[in-house]
């Protein structure tokens, strides 16, 4: 990037880069609306580099965050700082004639790099990690705080450090490292569901105390049921808990209480039990 055709030719420190990821952290989400989402957050974030990339109250500041602001944008928390990255090396390099480029980027990137970074950031981290750190907690083993806690450490810190990788390697990134990407993600999609197994396995303790005599024969349900899928009782729980989140209206307070009104009424009759 040795060309600069912005309104100021400034070229980018390492104190903008901290500046940016500090704002990043802690005010990403800070704008989200349900017209344009995280779009004015995303302002935010480069703000003050844009004013020295384009001067202070030029016409082409004004342009650029008009630009910024014009599509909805909506991706991952995790991995926008790829998006902000490559943004930067645009519009420091091209100015105001890289906008276009720069609103297809955001608009092209943000659906895949949302589904990447939630997908292994927002839901499979949190499931391995934090269910060994409950089952930790659970048996009196205060590591598992800090391993909880070191997993989100090391989560920021990734997120910062995107921000400069992507600034150096440009549009290059999406295209070196999408194959990797999509890898990693399928290996941790099917640890995830290892993980959520076995967190139902072993933190889900529901079983069936009710035994009826039929015939003058006791029958054991939960004795059938072990026989047909060790812990099937707490997987069908989970399974409907799911099926009832997929329901329109659905929320995760009114899924609680459902199972929590079940369960009193089966726990009142004697048919189920906490294991």
């Amino acid at each position: 990037m040795t060309t600069m055709s912005s309104k100021t030719g400034y070229k980018l420190t390492k104190a903008d880069f901290q500046q940016i990821n500090r704002r990043n952290l802690v005010g990403f989400q800070a704008g989200w609306n349900y017209e344009r989402m995280q779009h004015s957050g995303y302002l935010w974030i480069i703000l003050p580099q844009l004013r020295k990339i384009y001067g202070d109250n030029t016409e082409e500041l004004k342009q650029a965050c008009r630009t910024q602001c014009s599509p909805f944008f909506n991706t991952s928390n995790f991995l926008n700082t790829i998006i902000t990255g490559i943004d930067l090396a645009i519009e420091e390099t091209d100015g105001i004639a890289g906008m276009e480029t720069v609103a297809s980027l955001k608009t092209g990137l943000m659906g895949p790099l949302a589904s990447i970074g939630d997908s292994i950031f927002g839901s499979l981290l949190p499931t391995i990690f934090g269910a060994l750190a409950a089952n930790m907690a659970m048996q009196g083993n205060p590591l598992g705080i800090f391993i909880w806690i070191a997993v989100n450490i090391v989560v920021d810190w990734f997120r910062c450090k995107q921000t400069y990788i992507a600034y150096d390697q440009g549009m290059k990134l999406v295209t070196t490292m999408s194959d990797k990407l999509n890898a990693i993600t399928d290996a941790a999609t099917v640890m995830g569901v290892f993980m959520v197994g076995a967190l139902i396995s072993t933190n889900v303790g529901i079983v069936f105390s009710w035994v009826p005599e039929i015939g003058g024969v006791t029958v054991n349900i939960q004795d059938i049921l072990n026989n047909i899928c060790p812990k099937l009782v707490p997987a069908a729980l989970v399974g409907f808990v799911y099926w009832l989140l997929g329901k329109k209206g659905m929320t995760s307070t009114k899924a609680i209480f459902i199972v929590l009104v079940i369960g009193i009424v089966l726990g009142a009759f004697g048919i189920i039990m906490k294991g």
